[in-house]
């Protein structure tokens, strides 16, 4: 081939291809920033583009970025519960990005409700969330947590609508969604899945993440193309915090006290910082962390009847009574930490990381005294008698749960590309709980069960020689020790995940 059927060519190929880059290059942008009029950040605000009828919702940080807009002039819409209505004219470009700053004001109708509730924001925050979202989902944020006294992340999401729990001592521990079992709803942090820290259980332990680590939880009742399908419950997603426009410090703190088992007390305290740097604040870094500990105590009793007296009109009889006091001692530390660089206008990348470890120590006594009455004499079905026992038990699980995700978002003219690499572990240290249980050396007992004494059938009255037969330590010998704690089980997941979409016209309709 000759040298000058080469150029034309090559002349040829770069026309050809020169036409679509043209065509971008024509085309422009729009980003944007929603805050209140005090610069407080609006997610979920919905942003419309008229005439063209495209509609976006602002981020975590109140950005929205609209591509693959011609050349001319639009109307911005934007529109948020509990606030007026903002509109802007704005020219876009070819080659070029428009930028618009929406400040919204107050509704007057709603001022007053704002004014006087502390979590009144975070509450309109979840209402715009639920509605721009693409899929039907429930949003709790930090505002609301924080206002509510719970001690755990279980506990907060037991608040929501179609969400019960599982509870452990009088603490929330697994989530059920729509009454689905535990095992069918997934958990993930930042959109990664963890694994359980738990052997041998797929359900996540909510009770061992804090419940102010968070900027907001979600709970996904219908999956989305994005999401792994072993959530048929539901999918419930933690996002933790990221530096927002203006510098944020927070520190708060509460202690209690309260007198069962000899007095117990409990503190929490909690603590944020971050910013963005930078003139045009393209990086930012936030870090938090909490820690509470909670000296639970319970001390209840246990009366088993006898089926002879179940009957209505039956003066109630109690064969046998556990006297059980529990002492806890469970302590809950959680860092979460994030850094994002804005590489361009709708290009960043991110790091995020989470970690939160939760210390389910416990003491447990038990103390069973049983009835010898003679059985047949006051016409009994389950008199077996017996001396008194005595075991004891130590809780010593320590749960561990981590993530780490590095990932980014790239917008084009008329395309974007999400990529994530993400690593999360789980850990569980001591799984059985060491038990030593003691059985009475008396070759027979006096205790009985006194029924003349007992005015309220759920306080029934023993015999005095009951409790001085139980706690005698000179008549008890070791009987058997068991559940032996066993060491480290551990469970980690790489994840790395990409995602393409690209602009389309069918017809009058315009893909987003």
């Amino acid at each position: 081939m000759s040298n000058g059927k080469r150029l034309l060519l090559v002349l040829g190929a770069v026309v050809v291809l020169g036409v679509p880059a043209l065509a971008q290059e024509r085309k422009g942008g729009i980003r944007g920033h929603v805050t209140d009029n005090s610069g407080g950040i609006l997610q979920g605000a919905r942003i419309e583009l008229q005439p063209t009828g495209i509609i976006v919702v602002s981020n975590t940080q109140g950005e929205f970025f609209i591509n693959d807009v011609d050349p001319g002039s639009f109307k911005i819409s934007i529109t948020y519960v509990g606030f007026d209505g903002f509109t802007k004219q704005v020219t876009v470009s070819a080659g070029q990005i428009a930028s618009l700053d929406a400040k919204l004001e107050v509704g007057s109708q709603n001022l007053e409700v704002l004014v006087t509730a502390g979590r009144a924001s975070g509450e309109a925050e979840e209402i715009n969330r639920q509605l721009t979202a693409d899929n039907l989902v429930q949003v709790l944020t930090s505002d609301v947590i924080r206002s509510l006294p719970n001690a755990n992340m279980a506990d907060a999401l037991g608040r929501l609508p179609s969400v019960t729990l599982e509870r452990d001592e009088g603490e929330g521990k697994y989530v059920q969604v729509r009454g689905t079992e535990p095992r069918l709803t997934s958990v993930t942090i930042n959109g990664i899945n963890v694994p359980s820290p738990e052997s041998g259980v797929r359900q996540i332990k909510l009770d061992a993440i804090p419940a102010d680590i968070v900027e907001s939880v979600e709970i996904n009742k219908t999956l989305q193309a994005n999401m792994d399908a072993d959530g048929i419950g539901g999918s419930v997603n933690l996002v933790t915090k990221t530096a927002g426009e203006r510098p944020t410090i927070t520190l708060n703190g509460m202690s209690g006290y309260t007198p069962i088992v000899n007095g117990r007390g409990l503190v929490e305290t909690a603590a944020t910082m971050g910013q963005r740097f930078g003139s045009d604040k393209r990086f930012g870094a936030l870090i938090g962390g909490t820690y509470d500990w909670n000296g639970r105590g319970i001390d209840d009793i246990e009366p088993v009847p006898d089926i002879a007296t179940l009957l209505p009109g039956s003066p109630r009889w109690f064969d046998t009574i556990d006297q059980r006091e529990y002492r806890y001692y469970r302590s809950r530390w959680g860092l979460a930490g994030s850094t994002d660089y804005k590489l361009a206008e709708g290009s960043n990348i991110y790091l995020r990381g989470f970690y939160s470890d939760f210390k389910n120590f416990g003491d447990r006594w038990v103390y069973t005294l049983n009835d010898n009455t003679d059985p047949v004499a006051a016409g009994l079905l389950n008199g077996n008698g017996g001396a008194p026992s005595f075991n004891t038990q130590i809780r010593l699980p320590d749960y561990g749960i981590g993530s780490l995700v590095l990932g980014g978002k790239h917008v084009r003219t008329s395309s974007w590309f999400a990529w994530d690499v993400s690593a999360s572990r789980s850990r569980q240290l001591g799984e059985n709980d060491p038990t030593a249980s003691f059985r009475s050396n008396l070759a027979s007992s006096s205790c009985t069960f006194d029924p003349a004494a007992t005015k309220n059938i759920y306080l029934p009255q023993w015999a005095p020689v009951c409790y001085s037969e139980a706690h005698d330590p000179t008549t008890m010998s070791l009987d058997r020790i068991g559940g032996a704690a066993i060491g480290l089980t551990a469970q980690l997941n790489l994840q790395v995940t990409g995602a393409v979409a690209k602009n389309y016209h069918l017809g009058s309709h315009l893909s987003r």
